[in-house]
């Protein structure tokens, strides 16, 4: 389930750390710089606008994960419930 448990002298942490960072080195992003802000708000994604994906097995493969992943990551939620609906 890529959860990582770990106990502490205040109780128990539970991590999705490794569960991430196996998408990041997945998708090739392991040199990316951090963000402040996942996805512009304001940006309105379209249907039937742009290039189709040449390999979309792989994007819906990777969407899965994000979905999975968002529910310990309140800060993914946004981005990856827009990025689901295409």
């Amino acid at each position: 389930m890529g959860l990582e448990v770990a106990q502490s002298k205040d109780g128990l942490v539970i991590s999705q750390r490794k569960y991430a960072m196996d998408i990041i080195e997945e998708t090739c992003l392991l040199n990316a710089k951090p963000v402040d802000t996942l996805m512009d708000p304001n940006v309105k994604l379209l249907p039937n606008h742009g290039e189709p994906l040449s390999e979309s097995r792989k994007y819906r493969r990777l969407d899965g994960k994000l979905n999975y992943l968002k529910v310990t990551r309140s800060d993914i939620s946004f981005a990856a419930s827009v990025v689901s609906k295409f």
